[in-house]
């Protein structure tokens, strides 16, 4: 039998040729002082927007961490295809996974092209030996999230919108096939968070990425999300499809509170209100 190779090459136009999934097999974590998750198991497919939704503190973000590989799991295992996340060596594994925090914590005197270009440090190291190709990357990310006009501007004078599509296109230049996003929409308004969901969106589709994020508004959810895992204290307590999960029983549940979903007419997805 043939030894596999995990193929790190990225893409720069167009679809990429190779599909990567991402899979938590009986993933505990946790901290110094406490545990956090409980033998979770689930499986991301590409071409999808999957999110973690739950209350406060159920995990989301500990999650987030682990499938990043910045959090060793206690017990089981994170894998892309089959390979485990945290036995990657940290440069091939940026190559394959870009987490997307909030937009707030960007430093605000670089411009948009330099947070763009950082992207790039997987593949040219930090002393910022960029070639051509690095270059031409930085500048389709920018295109391709619209933020090309933005290119010579402070971080600073940024909208928190046009802000958070700069993280996206960071991501973009990155080349990963696996997109992590912690609460990408907070403390936007109405209309940057369907631009940023919008974005993602067309990347995961377009590209065949797996993009998995962490968010509370269900429904953003109904609205955007192909997969749902529903997390409460740690632990798995529904995943599957949209169908499957935004369910009244499972989200009353979940969140201890009387959750009505209903379907409007003429509309494609389903609506949310929590009802007491």
């Amino acid at each position: 039998m043939g030894i596999k190779t995990l193929q790190t090459t990225g893409f720069l136009v167009g679809k990429v040729s190779d599909e990567y999934t991402l899979s938590f097999e009986h993933v505990s974590a946790g901290y110094l002082d406490r545990q956090v998750l409980f033998d979770i198991s689930a499986r991301f497919l590409p071409g999808q927007v999957s999110a973690l939704i739950g209350p406060n503190g159920a995990g989301k973000s500990t999650l987030i961490r682990v499938a990043s590989g910045i959090l060793m799991p206690e017990t089981g295992e994170v894998k892309i295809n089959g390979f485990n996340v945290s036995r990657l060596h940290p440069a091939p594994r940026a190559k394959l996974v870009s987490v997307i925090p909030q937009a707030r914590n960007l430093p605000p005197a670089f411009t948009v092209r330099e947070v763009v270009t950082m992207g790039r440090t997987a593949y040219s190291g930090w002393f910022g030996n960029f070639s051509k190709e690095d270059n031409e990357i930085v500048h389709h990310a920018l295109q391709r999230t619209d933020t090309l006009l933005l290119a010579e501007r402070r971080i600073g004078e940024l909208s928190g919108g046009e802000a958070q599509r700069v993280l996206v296109a960071r991501a973009v230049a990155q080349q990963a096939r696996i997109m992590l996003l912690d609460e990408p929409t907070a403390y936007l308004d109405i209309h940057y968070q369907l631009n940023v969901l919008d974005l993602l969106r067309e990347l995961a589709v377009e590209n065949q990425l797996v993009v998995l994020v962490a968010i509370h508004d269900l429904n953003l959810v109904a609205r955007y999300a192909d997969q749902i895992l529903l997390l409460v204290d740690g632990r798995c307590i529904a995943v599957g499809s949209r169908d499957e999960v935004l369910r009244a029983g499972i989200l009353s549940a979940g969140y201890q509170v009387e959750m009505k979903v209903f379907q409007p007419p003429d509309v494609q997805y389903p609506v949310i209100i929590p009802h007491k």
